[in-house]
């Protein structure tokens, strides 16, 4: 029973990264969901960069003080 459902979690899984790609591929009523889609990425990454380096100066800061 335990392996019917870890293959029906896969199936629901693949089903909902290949409906994901395709509505980000597809362009559906004039929906440019891709563009949204890399815009998004390029900010998450601007955003990700930003954080890592607060987080290595707050980390340097707490050395000097020791």
């Amino acid at each position: 029973m335990s392996a019917l459902k870890g293959s029906f979690k896969i199936i629901v899984g693949i089903l909902l990264v290949i409906i994901a790609l395709w509505v980000a591929i597809v362009n559906l009523f004039g929906w440019n969901w891709g563009q949204a889609t890399l815009d998004l990425i390029k900010g998450g990454i601007i955003l990700a960069i930003i954080f890592v380096g607060l987080i290595f100066l707050i980390l340097g800061f707490t050395d000097f003080k020791e």
